[in-house]
């Protein structure tokens, strides 16, 4: 009654489902994986933000370049802000409040130029009232600390890459979208300070890109249960094929005609009986 699983047919579909099953297995477990090394990463910024609140200040250039252990860490950096090239970051949230941070590039000792945020105001960056409240930056020479940032992109919350803002406005905080704007080299990176002058309020650091629990994260956990359906659905799909198999087989033995037969049948015997 089975002999219909040495078939070429059979052949094909057991060799499918040997196949399948292993490869549906080993992508869900790698994405499970991917989630979990989220976790474990989002864990380790908790953490490591928490201790980068309690540690002292470094130096800027002993945290560069920016990656996912030095984000976050408090960096200090002395020069002198340069006050001809203040620019505001329209569309930016605190809390549930839209308004627009205040970055100020500071010339440092080193040559390069940092850009600095040096706080939040409510509003919107094209009123000239509310950009009137934007308090001077500091004269001379200050050392400023700060939460150190790696450079913006197109995915980061709230950036602008389109351009066609305002002069004296930047859509997105990196060195690339401020390359023609300062006549200096800028660093990669900028900090947050701790402290914001008023009526300003500091901006928190976020978290480093790949390290939180985003949306990319639960992502990889739906595609861990997608993976493991379809392995089942293969399961599922071969032992319905399977039994309609093993029962036309049976029937087929009992000498039992197939449904699609029957009417066949009932109308070859009604012609006979009506002759």
């Amino acid at each position: 009654m089975y002999r219909f699983l040495l078939t070429p047919r059979w052949w094909g579909i057991n060799v499918f489902v040997l196949l399948a099953i292993p490869v549906c297995i080993f992508m869900g477990s790698w994405q499970l994986s991917r989630f979990e090394d989220r976790v474990d990463t989002h864990q380790q910024q908790e953490h490591q933000a928490a201790d980068a609140k309690a540690a002292a200040a470094r130096p800027l250039t002993q945290l560069l370049p920016v990656d996912k252990n030095t984000s976050g860490r408090r960096a200090t950096a002395t020069g002198r802000y340069d006050t001809g090239h203040q620019l505001l970051v329209p569309d930016r949230q605190l809390g549930e409040r839209t308004g627009f941070y205040v970055l100020t590039m500071l010339r440092t000792d080193g040559g390069k130029a940092l850009p600095v945020v040096r706080g939040w105001l409510p509003g919107d960056a094209d009123s000239k009232a509310d950009a009137a409240k934007v308090p001077a930056p500091p004269r001379g020479k200050v050392t400023v600390s700060g939460a150190l940032q790696a450079s913006e992109n197109q995915g980061t919350e709230g950036a602008q890459s389109g351009g066609g803002l305002p002069s004296g406005q930047l859509g997105m905080i990196s060195a690339a979208s401020l390359v023609n704007i300062v006549p200096y080299d800028v660093y990669d990176a900028w900090i947050t300070v701790s402290a914001a002058q008023s009526p300003m309020k500091a901006v928190p650091p976020a978290a480093a890109e790949g390290s939180g629990l985003d949306l990319k994260a639960f992502q990889n956990l739906g595609y861990t249960g997608e993976w493991f359906v379809f392995a089942g659905f293969v399961v599922f799909m071969w032992f319905r094929l399977f039994r309609r198999e093993s029962e036309a087989a049976r029937d087929a033995a009992l000498g039992i005609a197939p449904e699609e037969e029957m009417p066949v049948r009932e109308a070859s015997v009604g012609q006979t009986a009506a002759r």
